[in-house]
């Protein structure tokens, strides 16, 4: 997560992070991420890299071994430096059970909502508890609801859980937003109660944040190019 200078990110953050991706790929690199900028709160940017053990990053990371490799990295490292006020790396765990109808991340996707939790330390089982009873009611309601469940390990607060959705278009938003009284109504008084009591007991704050893709910023699978090169691959304006 980066977050920019005032007036450091638009178009000069884009040709900073744009030399990291043009460098990504002459090397090779074979793990992928995607780039966000917050449309909300603070003016940042995120890299979303997913990843299967510590040893495939490592693996990963041997490129840098090679000297040119390295040398090129810390010359784009430090220009992108200058545009950034500060920098923070975070390590999540993905969490099947509080996921509900995930969806695997694809080339068509234009918008993140993350919905960032802090949990009461020794809550979890309530915090649990009161998701199930989420998910239960968007079920039975029939919603368009989805979001991948992830439980943070390393670089902030124990206890933090972020629950991403990814968007097609922001008519997907407005969707899952008109579906709150059908949502309402699928709760019982009794349901209603359970998630109030729930709710206060394990959740210390929460705050959702919304975010658009950047296609400049981001190291995409060929795959994901192919699929909409007009978007990932823009023609240079004149």
């Amino acid at each position: 997560m980066e977050y920019t200078k005032p007036g450091k990110g638009g178009m000069a953050h884009d040709k900073t992070e744009g030399a990291f991706v043009e460098a990504m790929r002459k090397a090779n690199f074979p793990l992928h991420y995607t780039a966000y900028n917050a449309i909300t709160g603070r003016a940042r940017a995120i890299y979303l890299s997913p990843f299967n053990s510590f040893e495939e990053v490592q693996t990963a990371n041997k490129m840098f071994d090679a000297p040119a490799v390295a040398s090129e990295f810390e010359r784009i490292n430090a220009a992108d430096g200058e545009l950034l006020d500060e920098a923070h790396v975070l390590i999540f765990s993905s969490d099947p059970e509080l996921s509900f109808h995930s969806k695997t991340p694809g080339p068509k996707n234009r918008y993140l909502e993350a919905d960032i939790v802090q949990v009461r330390p020794g809550h979890g089982k309530d915090f649990e508890d009161l998701m199930k009873l989420y998910m239960a009611a968007f079920d039975k309601a029939g919603t368009t609801q989805h979001w991948g469940a992830y439980r943070t390990e390393y670089g902030q607060s124990v206890g933090q859980y972020v629950f991403l959705t990814a968007s097609n278009s922001e008519a997907e938003i407005d969707q899952r937003f008109s579906e709150d009284p059908k949502i309402r109504a699928a709760l019982s008084e009794d349901d209603m109660k359970k998630i109030r009591d729930l709710r206060a007991a394990s959740v210390e704050s929460e705050r959702v944040e919304l975010y658009s893709l950047n296609p400049a910023q981001s190291y995409v699978p060929d795959e994901w190019i192919k699929a909409d090169p007009d978007f990932w691959k823009p023609k240079p304006t004149e």
